[in-house]
């Protein structure tokens, strides 16, 4: 399946000189088992790859924006911008739903799961601008997709630590207390990422990665409270 990037590129003001590599940062796994021969890969280790890129912008741009924070509070900080709710609105706002190369199944749901694949594609892209131009672009990129999110967060204190919130939040409206699992691990022992899902009672409400366990446990506290709009 042919797609012109050309309009996004436009959009975005970013224009690859590797189409195929932009390519593939919209290729979802479940479009290459469905169609094994496209000649393409899927986007799970743009993903990988793109997620690092993006934890360093914006840990640097925290670290430089607020010099008298604490580290705890730019971890906080970090993971209420970095998560899949607001990645997927960035994706979305960007127009990058209309480019997902996806299965026949996928591609009909468009609640919950949709807004996490497009979270993924979302790293994925940074991963591939960061191989197509370095890290200079993917950090412009960033800054400009992103960064003007923090203010509203902040001022709204959706900063303030999820896992806590979303306990109280979950005893005071569904009397249960939150539970977490991993779902998935992804990469070597020493560059691991993890998967998380919060649950309530046998009930998976959202998930979210991160490079360690508590990350990814308050970023999916984090999506949770988006979810269940608790935040």
């Amino acid at each position: 399946m042919d797609i012109d990037f050309r309009k996004f590129e436009e959009k975005t003001g970013v224009t690859f000189k590797d189409k195929a590599l932009l390519r593939q940062a919209f290729v979802h796994r479940s479009y290459i088992n469905e169609n094994p021969g496209t000649g393409t890969g899927h986007n799970e280790r743009l993903e990988f790859l793109g997620d690092a890129v993006l934890e360093l912008s914006v840990t640097d741009y925290l670290y430089k924006k607020y010099p008298e924070k604490t580290e705890g509070d730019l971890t906080a900080y970090r993971a209420a911008l970095v998560n899949a709710t607001i990645l997927g609105e960035a994706a979305s706002a960007l127009g990058m739903n209309e480019y997902l190369l996806l299965s026949k199944g996928e591609a009909k749901d468009t609640g919950k799961a949709r807004q996490y694949i497009l979270a993924n594609v979302f790293e994925s892209f940074i991963g591939a601008l960061y191989l197509d131009q370095g890290y200079d672009a993917a950090d412009k990129f960033v800054a400009e997709t992103l960064f003007q999110r923090l203010d509203s967060i902040v001022k709204a204190g959706l900063f303030r630590d999820p896992k806590s919130t979303v306990q109280e939040k979950a005893q005071e409206h569904v009397g249960v207390t939150p539970s977490y699992k991993v779902l998935k691990e992804i990469g070597p022992d020493h560059d691991k990422s993890f998967v998380v899902g919060i649950y309530f009672g046998g009930d998976l409400v959202a998930e979210g990665k991160g490079k360690s366990k508590q990350e990814a446990e308050q970023r999916a506290a984090q999506t949770a409270l988006s979810t269940k709009r608790w935040s």
